[in-house]
């Protein structure tokens, strides 16, 4: 079995993280590769295999993600197409998706047993139309279109070539069940189960009295048009990252993703005890 190491070393405490992360899985008979840029961090430890991420997710069995919610966000990106199963440890603020907290690690040993449960989070893919071709991101938390400059937006929403409305507001975000619980429920979503199927579209800060979160099919083929006019297009980014300025009347896809992303539970977090442990009380 191998299981290959994703850390934020900017994160408190990741390094130190990481480094007993090795021994437990070396203990455990687990080979354990790192990327190349930590070759002085892991110097010492002469079983560690160092070679890219992007070498090691078409092999490993589990890649750690090690750090916060981002972190695991950017990992995930990598295992996208492939079986490779992701298991968040965090060292963040709050790692909401993390599978384990830092003082967990000795539950790392379970991986040779198979006693742990993998969740299969479905994706958004987002196709960005361009000159030169169709630009396909893929999003485990949210797509989200916004204002580039702080005013308020004009965008009409289409389901499967009907039109669900014409909005205005600061944006709206097309969010998966796994990223109700991010920016769509600051947004006042609803909170979503993540083995359910759906997306949810949560305007942000509606120019309106009545508008609501709406759930759609995951097989529906959603269409956002900009139609805010006088240069103040809205901004597209996938998972926090922009990714597109559209101009007026310029139009996005969404659909649900081609991959789902496997995370692995060692230690039977159920969501709702996650949810009350991490959001119900105030950030220190």
């Amino acid at each position: 079995m191998k299981a290959a190491l994703y850390p934020n070393f900017q994160k408190k405490n990741a390094l130190s993280c990481a480094r007993a992360a090795c021994d437990v899985l070396n203990d455990a008979g687990i080979g354990v590769s790192v990327s190349m840029e930590f070759c002085g961090d892991f110097a010492d430890k002469s079983f560690v295999r160092f070679e890219s991420i992007e070498e090691s997710v078409e092999t490993a069995d589990v890649v750690l993600a090690i750090g916060g919610d981002g972190t695991i966000l950017r990992c995930a990106k990598k295992l996208i197409g492939t079986d490779t199963k992701l298991l968040g440890i965090n060292t963040g603020t709050l790692g909401f998706m993390a599978g384990l907290e830092a003082d967990q690690l000795d539950k790392l040993r379970l991986l040779t047993t198979g006693e742990y449960e993998v969740s299969e989070r479905m994706t958004i893919d987002v196709v960005i139309h361009n000159d030169s071709g169709d630009t396909v991101l893929t999003a485990l938390n949210e797509v989200a279109a916004r204002s580039g400059s702080f005013r308020i937006c004009d965008f009409e929403v289409f389901s499967e070539g009907y039109l669900v409305g014409r909005y205005r507001a600061d944006g709206v975000l097309f969010s998966t069940p796994t990223g109700s619980t991010a920016y769509a429920l600051s947004a006042g979503g609803p909170v979503i189960e993540p083995d359910l199927e759906c997306i949810e579209m949560t305007l942000i800060c509606p120019h309106s009295l009545f508008s609501r979160a709406t759930l759609f099919s995951s097989g529906r083929t959603l269409r956002l048009t900009d139609r805010t006019s006088g240069g103040e297009s809205m901004v597209i980014s996938v998972d926090g990252e922009i990714s597109k300025r559209l101009q007026e009347n310029e139009s996005i896809e969404l659909r649900r993703g081609r991959h789902n992303i496997k995370f692995v539970d060692l230690i039977g977090n159920s969501f709702h005890e996650s949810l009350c442990r991490k959001l119900c009380r105030p950030i220190k």
